[in-house]
């Protein structure tokens, strides 16, 4: 396996850029296939409660405009 390994390393790095990473994203998407039922649904109840807070005015909306000029501001 290492040798095949390395010999498909050799071949890939003599593809473009834009190929490399079509690849790359490709072979990473490819771990990420099981699913964490639990995560998802920790999530899920994490988004229904900031909902639920933004619904009630526990928390205030910040507009997206404000957010954005805040962060390149903290960029520079």
């Amino acid at each position: 396996m290492a040798r095949l390994a390395r010999e498909l390393e050799s071949q890939v790095l003599k593809l473009s850029r834009k190929e490399r990473a079509c690849l790359a994203q490709r072979l990473i998407s490819s771990l990420d296939q099981e699913v964490d039922a639990d995560a998802e649904q920790l999530w899920l109840a994490e988004a229904e409660r900031r909902l639920a807070d933004l619904k009630s005015g526990k928390v205030a909306a910040i507009p997206a405009e404000r957010v954005l000029k805040k962060v390149r501001a903290a960029l520079r």
